[in-house]
């Protein structure tokens, strides 16, 4: 038999794995039933073309698709004004539904479970980026650092544009913006939607009291900084279904300058408002995803306040825990086997390996991953071009 790749539209089962609790089945909620716990997570690739996802993002989220395993999108814009990355892409046209439908029809042709990650920029953002060339909106008028830099469409950096705090009466529309995309996830066939809430981006700038500085009852007090989340979470469950929504936060990540005066506390508050829904599941990155990478892919949880941050999420939070933040196949069988997570996001090696819980389950060798090729527009390079596994024992 000739040697090759083991095509993706033939790709064996990922198999049993008894002893490895990363790689054994979970129980998603009532309705999703996983193969094992290794997530596809979400990552800006920018290779959508006005905003509405391209035939090659069916190639490439089918590619990273097994029987039974959790794919979540890229963060997909929620309204024009959500925009703060060129290329990347949205949920709320009608185009853009046509589009996620053929991707979602293709992960479900193999098996797969596919959530739509919901996403609004705000102060992150360029006036390039925004309708009519208007300031981008946050939770505050002050802008991001001149250290950190937004992506231009033509592959330049430039310093993010000074936002425009939003009024107390516009805070509900945007609320709204967040449903109205849960709404049209479900009609594009996606089985849930992760609210992203970390990293630096809208809801995280309402959360952080290093940025939010207002003095209504959006601001100030733990209770009213969360007041925005939980608005939108309210509204996207009561569209969908708490079973079908996620939230992703990073309560100790400083991204973009959002920074808190005490993250654990905030972790631990939003965690009490959270534990009130039986929500998919809770998604948190930890502190590699920083200007100055605080710890290396897949080191051991380093810094005091990650172990602290774990330990009360373990303790606090009810429901199912994913966890993210460079992790490699031994760190991840470690926090899966520990308990201090259910699920284990993979971003980076999932780019470079598109059958990476194979390669995990068998130990094969796995792809360099080319960051080069990251936030470029090709279509094929660096996006739908990575190998598959290499059977060495096939017969020439």
């Amino acid at each position: 038999m000739e040697r090759g790749y083991i095509s993706h539209q033939a790709q064996a089962e990922v198999p049993a794995d008894t002893s490895s609790h990363l790689l054994s089945p979970f129980q998603m909620g009532p309705l999703f039933k996983l193969s094992h716990r290794v997530v596809l997570a979400p990552m800006t690739r920018c290779r959508a073309i006005n905003s509405i996802p391209q035939p090659c993002h069916v190639n490439f989220y089918s590619q990273r698709t097994t029987k039974g395993g959790l794919l979540i999108t890229e963060a997909n814009a929620v309204s024009p004004q959500a925009i703060g990355f060129p290329h990347s892409p949205g949920i709320f046209s009608e185009e853009q539904v046509k589009a996620w439908k053929d991707v979602v029809d293709a992960v479900h042709a193999k098996g797969g479970i596919i959530f739509c990650q919901l996403w609004h920029v705000g102060r992150a953002s360029h006036t390039v980026y925004q309708p009519n060339g208007e300031a981008p909106v946050s939770s505050t008028g002050k802008a991001i650092s001149e250290e950190w830099s937004v992506l231009m469409p033509g592959g330049s950096k430039a310093a993010f544009s000074p936002p425009r705090a939003l009024s107390t009466s516009e805070i509900s529309g945007v609320v709204e913006e967040f449903g109205k995309a849960a709404r049209n996830a479900m009609r594009a066939g996606f089985d849930g939607v992760e609210i992203h809430a970390a990293h630096g981006y809208l809801i995280d700038q309402f959360l952080k009291d290093g940025i939010n500085d207002r003095v209504d009852e959006y601001g100030g007090s733990l209770e009213k900084r969360c007041r925005f989340v939980m608005e939108v979470v309210e509204r996207v469950v009561r569209e969908i279904g708490a079973e079908r929504t996620a939230i992703r936060i990073s309560p100790i990540i400083d991204h973009m300058g959002t920074t808190d005066s005490d993250p654990l506390s905030l972790a631990s508050h939003l965690i009490g408002l959270l534990n009130s829904y039986a929500l998919a599941y809770l998604h948190v990155t930890e502190p590699r995803f920083t200007k100055e990478g605080l710890r290396d892919e897949g080191a051991a949880e380093g810094e005091s306040s990650t172990a602290a941050m774990w330990k009360m999420v373990k303790d606090e939070y009810g429901g199912r825990v994913m966890r993210s933040g460079g992790y490699k196949r031994e760190s991840a069988m470690k926090a899966v086997s520990s308990g201090s997570a259910d699920l284990i996001s993979f971003g980076r090696l999932f780019i470079s390996n598109p059958d990476l819980p194979l390669r995990f389950a068998i130990e094969a060798k796995l792809t360099k991953y080319d960051r080069s090729t990251f936030y470029t527009q090709d279509q094929v390079v660096g996006y739908t071009d990575y190998p598959f596994y290499v059977r060495e024992d096939l017969e020439e």
